[in-house]
């Protein structure tokens, strides 16, 4: 003789639609969260950025003596050759005179400069990358018009606009690695910062 199933407590497993997929679980953005230490998602205002300043700063260094090398491997080439007396005339020799050691600091300087004008955009403005990128950019165009300006024979104008050139673009594009890289996002209910991913990079990276 059969008998009659006996009723499950409801209190005893999960309901069996809890285990399909629910509308929109897993669509872009809408990842799970509290899995793996991620933060849960949330508004715009769920997570905080944070600047890591040690990592930006070291970064601002090394861009500093890559600005100061490529400062010095300008004025050898150009020197020595192209045989173009940049900065001091051909008698000096291929390092020229002490111009050329005033214009390694100044690159190096500046890449310091940069470096402290990104940090204060990371904490200070909205997409802060897109306000870098523009002021370094007009700051090179400043100095390529300025060399422009000058009395200088053609061929010491040409050589002085492509090492500053470089130095414009090599500066703004290691600095806006090195500040992308630097921004960590805290949540405000204590959540440790995870590494910026593919959306925070694309807001804090080059293009903002």
């Amino acid at each position: 003789m059969a008998t009659a199933p006996t009723p499950r407590d409801p209190r005893s497993g999960p309901p069996e639609w809890a285990s399909y997929d629910q509308p929109g679980m897993y669509q872009a953005g809408q990842e799970p969260s509290g899995y793996y230490g991620q933060a849960p998602s949330g508004g715009p205002h769920s997570s905080r950025p944070h600047v890591e300043a040690g990592r930006l700063w070291a970064g601002g260094v090394a861009t500093a003596i890559v600005a100061g090398l490529i400062a010095l491997l300008g004025v050898l080439v150009c020197r020595w050759l192209f045989n173009i007396s940049l900065l001091a005339p051909k008698s000096q020799g291929a390092y020229g005179d002490v111009h050329t050691t005033d214009l390694v600091l100044l690159s190096a300087a500046a890449a310091l400069v940069a470096t402290g004008l990104a940090h204060l955009l990371l904490l200070s403005t909205p997409r802060p990358m897109v306000f870098f990128a523009w002021i370094v950019g007009l700051a090179t165009v400043l100095a390529l018009v300025v060399t422009f300006s000058t009395s200088a024979p053609i061929n010491q104008k040409a050589a002085s606009a492509v090492v500053y050139l470089i130095l414009g673009i090599a500066i703004g594009s290691l600095i806006s690695v090195v500040g992308a890289s630097a921004v960590r996002h805290r949540h405000p209910d204590g959540y440790q910062a995870a590494p910026a991913g593919y959306d925070e990079q694309q807001r804090y990276g080059r293009y903002g």
